[in-house]
């Protein structure tokens, strides 16, 4: 009796995921829709440019999701530095648990320890089971602010964002998307700067998910925190110890003396994490096969100038300033750099 019971609530469940899965996709159709340079299509959904697989984990995340107040969201566009943070807020908030050499970065994927909605958590799987999660859980997502679910924007948990210069995000971005681009998609970096530059990019317009991010945090301090890429590359340290006490897992004075934060800080480097040996080798699976180097290219600021002609680079900059005019958001671009296009 208990077994058919079982079987019919797994049944019900199941027709009710089909049934809502059909809703979604219907749903999409009826979205206004652009072909990404990389194959893949593009739906304009709830103001923003998403990707057709990250838009039903999307409906569902914000559908779904009961957000807990010790919980703790990494939050980025692509390609800004996620991996790397992803890393650091695991360390930073498990540091009690795990000593620096049996952490489980060790042997896991930064992106495996911490999960993204609407990639992993909800996509393949309708209804799972959060609850059953120890705090604090760590998730990721790539949704603009303004897509983010009542129960997190309402709770105590803590958000962090990760921002970067909008050229190098760019060209990090074709690098990987380039990696992974379908049979027939434009392999051309002037035709792909083109659709950044119009603001039809994978949540995108990347100006408009930056600036959603840095107002919330301007609003309420407490409980987003806003970093910028560049900034965090100059002084490591500094942004682990904030981190620490953003989170609510700020490192004592013993800890501090130990050099707690400096080895923090170490392992979670570009160089480290790319020379471990689960991140130079083996595949994640989301919408395709990935392999686990593709998210540790260079890790540089500045690398843009390498990529983007004079006349882009003179466009991006042109762009990062009236988008975020009289935001009192700013972006450094070495002048050094600027001058080798000049």
């Amino acid at each position: 009796m208990e077994t058919t019971e079982i079987s019919k609530t797994q049944t019900s469940n199941e027709e009710k995921y089909l049934n809502n899965d059909m809703e979604i996709q219907v749903q999409i159709q009826s979205l206004p829709r652009a072909k990404y340079w990389v194959g893949d299509d593009l739906y304009k959904f709830q103001g923003f440019w998403i990707p057709t697989i990250a838009i039903p984990g999307i409906i569902k995340f914000q559908t779904q999701f009961q957000a807990r107040d010790s919980d703790l969201l990494v939050t980025s566009f692509p390609k800004c530095g996620t991996t790397w943070l992803k890393s650091l807020v695991f360390m930073i908030s498990n540091r009690s648990i795990y000593s620096i050499s049996d952490n489980p970065l060790t042997k896991l994927s930064p992106h495996d320890v911490v999960p993204n909605l609407e990639f992993n958590v909800y996509l393949f799987k309708p209804y799972p089971d959060l609850e059953i999660l120890p705090n604090p859980r760590i998730f990721s997502t790539h949704a603009p602010y303004p897509l983010l679910p009542s129960s997190v924007i309402n709770s105590e948990s803590k958000i962090v964002y990760m921002c970067r210069n909008l050229l190098d995000q760019f060209v990090s971005f074709w690098h990987f998307k380039d990696r992974l681009k379908q049979q027939g998609a434009c392999t051309s970096i002037s035709e792909a700067f083109e659709m950044f530059y119009s603001g039809v990019d994978g949540f995108g317009p990347s100006w408009e998910h930056v600036l959603s991010y840095w107002k919330a945090s301007l609003e309420n301090p407490n409980k987003v925190l806003f970093l910028k890429y560049e900034d965090m590359k100059e002084n490591p340290t500094f942004y682990v110890k904030k981190l620490g006490d953003f989170l609510g897992f700020p490192f004592s004075e013993e800890e501090v003396k130990q050099g707690m934060i400096e080895e923090i800080a170490n392992f979670c480097s570009f160089e480290n994490l790319r020379n471990l040996g689960v991140n130079k080798s083996g595949k994640r699976a989301i919408a395709r096969p990935i392999e686990n180097n593709a998210y540790f290219r260079k890790g540089e600021v500045g690398d843009w100038a390498n990529y983007l002609s004079p006349s882009m680079a003179e466009r991006a900059i042109k762009l990062m300033d009236d988008k975020f005019s009289g935001s009192g958001l700013s972006f450094k671009v070495s002048s050094h750099v600027q001058n080798e296009h000049m």
